[in-house]
């Protein structure tokens, strides 16, 4: 959108049309609110502790990460969990939700890379998840909500997309 406006096909009917117009507007809410939709309900394995029993500083993510599992005498990810850091494991995570892509990239794979603690080699300037979770938003579960709703976000946004009409263009 920073470049074009979005685009509306053009399509021989009315009612495709309306199908299409709704789903955008239907798209921008979800995008815009991203922040307001509800948590997915995805299970929080936090050991022998509820996340209640978890300190501010216990929610403080590092990096996250997929654990490996073998398929076929092969290493791969399993997207269905993510180590989220030394207390929480997020599990349960629809498979699905990694069929929502921005840019090349699933939603998820976004938050993963982004809500981390990294440090620019060349100016050593340090960019922290955390202090943005802390200082701006006044929550330290800030990084661990914005996953639960990213992953909500991702499967509303492709029940709307794949609803849509089939596109008959002239």
């Amino acid at each position: 959108l920073s470049k074009e406006l979005p685009r509306m096909p053009c399509v021989n009917t009315t009612k495709d049309f309306w199908h299409f117009s709704q789903a955008g507007r239907d798209l921008a809410q979800l995008h815009i609110n991203y922040e307001t939709v509800h948590k997915y309900p995805v299970t929080l394995d936090c050991g022998k502790r509820t996340l209640s029993q978890l300190s501010d500083q216990e929610y403080r993510v590092i990096k996250m990460k997929r654990p490996k599992i073998k398929v076929d005498d092969k290493s791969v990810n399993d997207n269905s969990t993510i180590i989220y850091n030394n207390y929480i494991t997020v599990r349960d995570i629809p498979l699905a939700a990694y069929d929502y892509v921005v840019n090349g990239k699933a939603a998820i794979e976004w938050v993963i890379d982004r809500q981390t603690v990294t440090t620019d080699k060349k100016s050593g300037i340090v960019n922290d998840a955390n202090d943005w979770a802390i200082d701006i938003m006044s929550n330290a579960k800030y990084p661990l909500e914005l996953l639960q709703r990213v992953i909500t976000v991702s499967l509303d946004t492709m029940k709307i997309v794949n609803a849509l009409p089939l596109l008959d263009i002239d």
